[in-house]
């Protein structure tokens, strides 16, 4: 149910990250942070889709807060939504483009440290995320008031989306 498209999400967050990961360790990276065009495309993109995701929970029926409506996502939906939205964030792109290379001994050849480098530190973010996921379904589990607090945590997470979309698109490029 829940968890396992939570977990389902955690791990597509991860395989954006990676791929952000790879990017900045073979300079994609650094091709977007010079080209306006490509930082704007993909910054509007993946912007939209946090718009998209913030909506679409926040217009769920009150139906959709019942187990079944929840396992019909499907873990499948979560984790490939998981890789688009991490895969589409310009931000994070540009984190990894300027924090990685601090780190690195330049004598030392620079695509594997960048990988080992932004490897921890996706794995550390999943970690955060997984333990998020166990801790929510905890919450939800059982209980009377487990529709109200599904309902809350849907909408938060609705808005919390919508705020994101809204952040990533008003953001100015930096450099």
């Amino acid at each position: 149910g829940g968890r396992s498209e939570g977990l389902a999400s955690c791990f597509g967050t991860a395989i954006g990250g990676f791929l952000h990961v790879l990017a900045a360790a073979l300079g994609l990276s650094l091709l977007i942070a010079q080209s306006a065009l490509a930082f704007a495309v993909l910054k509007y993109l993946g912007a939209a889709y946090l718009v998209y995701l913030g909506i679409r929970l926040l217009v769920r029926k009150e139906a959709a807060f019942a187990v079944k409506a929840v396992r019909s996502q499907g873990a499948r939906r979560a984790l490939l939504e998981g890789i688009v939205v991490e895969a589409l964030n310009v931000k994070t792109a540009l984190f990894f483009l300027a924090f990685l290379p601090q780190f690195v001994a330049p004598a030392d050849p620079l695509v594997p440290q960048l990988v080992l480098l932004g490897s921890v530190c996706v794995t550390l973010n999943t970690l955060v995320d997984v333990v998020a996921v166990f801790t929510a379904d905890r919450l939800l589990r059982s209980g009377p008031a487990r529709a109200v607090r599904a309902r809350l945590m849907t909408r938060a997470s609705g808005f919390t989306l919508l705020g994101l979309g809204a952040w990533l698109a008003l953001a100015r490029r930096e450099g």
